[in-house]
């Protein structure tokens, strides 16, 4: 598999966020960022600051999962944190790779526990395919091509910047 470059993914999708909605983050009224534990919250972390919004949320999916029998509430994750009223707020959920859609689809359940938002656009960095729900990104850093049998894992480096690596699938 060739190299897969996360930066670039970044930058595309940083300025296809930036054409929507332009410096409307920086506003009261304006789109809030909310990002899906953990890759997704990297994400949104960083895009917090390149697109001047003031703050972020954390979305943990773990209640939401259908797998949750079976996976259990990981010991390292963030509980939900979201310092913005979901009511009637126009919300960008961010996650870092899109395949099935389970984890979106749990991610929009949690979001509507705490209320109704007016509506929730996704963004991702890498699109690889794979759906079983029917869900889409309206922002996409790139679609990528992974093997079935390898999982695509983003990375933080100390330096703020992301990589990503493949990792064979768990059975």
């Amino acid at each position: 598999m060739s190299s897969i470059d996360a930066e670039a993914l970044y930058r595309a999708l940083v300025d296809q966020i930036r054409l929507a909605f332009g410096s409307s983050f920086a506003e009261n009224d304006g789109p809030v960022l909310a990002g899906i534990y953990s890759g997704g919250v990297w994400l949104a972390e960083r895009l917090a600051k390149d697109l001047n919004a003031p703050s972020f949320g954390v979305v943990n999916v773990a209640l939401h999962r259908d797998d949750y029998a079976k996976k259990g509430l990981h010991s390292q994750a963030r509980p939900t944190d979201l310092p913005f009223d979901v009511n009637g707020r126009r919300i960008v959920l961010i996650d870092d790779v899109l395949s099935t859609g389970r984890t979106v689809r749990a991610a929009v359940n949690e979001l509507y526990d705490y209320g109704r938002p007016a509506s929730i656009d996704l963004a991702v960095l890498a699109d690889r395919g794979g759906r079983e729900m029917p869900i889409g990104a309206r922002f996409t850093g790139g679609t990528v091509d992974v093997p079935a049998s390898a999982n695509l894992v983003l990375a933080r480096r100390d330096d703020n910047t992301f990589t990503f690596t493949t990792e064979p699938r768990a059975n």
